[in-house]
C-alpha cells in the first residue's frame, strides 16, 4: 500500500469520525440543556464512532497496525465503547429517570429506545463473551460466530437508534457516519466468513 494511500484511510476515518462530534458541538439544540445531558449525548456520539473504528480493526483495514495488534487494540476500543454506552445512559438515568426506566422496560413511545436498548444489552454481550473467552473454552469458530453475531445486532440497532433521534447530531453527518459503520461492518464479516468455517467444521 502506497504512503498516499495510507494518509488517505488515516485522513478519511479522522474526517468521518472528528466531524459529526464537531457540527454536533454547534448544534442550536444545546442551548439551555443541563450540562450532565450534554455529556450524555456526546457520550453516545463518541460510541457511534467508536463503532466506526471496531471493524476496521478486527478486519486490519487500519494501515500501520499489525494484525495481532489490531486486536489488542480491538479489545481496548471495545472497553472505550462500553464505558461510552455507560455513560450515556448514567447521563440521561440522572437527568430524567423515568424516560430511561420506559426504554430498558420497552414501554418508551419512542421506537429509537428500543432500537438502542437492544444495541446496549449486545454490547455488553459481546463484551462478556470476549471476557470470559478462556474460561468458557468454546472453540474458536463458535466463538467468532457469537462475537459476530452480537457485533452486527449492535450496529444495526445502534445505526437505527442514531437515526431516529432528532437530536444534536447533524443530519448529513450523521447519515454518512452511520452509512460507514454498515458498509464497513459488512465487508469485514464478508473478509472474515466466520459462517463458511462453521460450515466446513460441521461437515
Amino acid at each position: 500500500m502506497s504512503r498516499a494511500r495510507k494518509i488517505g484511510i488515516w485522513a478519511g476515518l479522522a474526517f468521518a469520525v472528528a466531524v459529526p462530534v464537531v457540527l454536533a458541538a454547534f448544534s442550536p439544540q444545546l442551548a439551555w440543556r443541563d450540562p450532565i445531558y450534554i455529556g450524555a449525548g456526546f457520550a453516545g456520539i463518541v460510541a457511534m464512532a467508536l463503532l466506526l473504528v471496531q471493524p476496521l480493526l478486527a478486519g486490519g483495514l487500519l494501515p500501520g497496525i499489525p494484525a495481532v495488534r489490531g486486536r489488542r487494540f480491538h479489545r481496548y476500543v471495545g472497553a472505550g465503547l462500553i464505558a461510552a454506552v455507560i455513560l450515556h445512559v448514567a447521563g440521561l438515568w440522572i437527568t430524567s429517570a423515568p424516560d430511561v426506566i420506559d426504554a430498558l422496560t420497552f414501554t418508551s413511545p419512542t421506537p429509537f429506545s428500543d432500537w438502542g436498548v437492544v444495541a446496549m444489552w449486545a454490547l455488553f454481550a459481546a463484551g462478556l463473551l470476549a471476557l470470559l473467552r478462556r474460561r468458557l473454552a468454546l472453540r474458536p469458530q463458535v466463538w467468532r460466530l457469537a462475537h459476530t453475531g452480537l457485533a452486527a445486532v449492535v450496529v444495526v440497532g445502534s445505526v437505527v437508534h442514531a437515526w431516529l433521534i432528532q437530536g444534536t447530531m447533524e443530519s448529513i453527518s450523521k447519515a454518512v457516519l452511520c452509512a460507514l459503520v454498515i458498509l464497513v461492518t459488512v465487508k469485514v464479516l464478508a473478509d472474515l466468513r466466520v459462517w463458511v468455517i462453521s460450515k466446513r467444521r460441521r461437515a
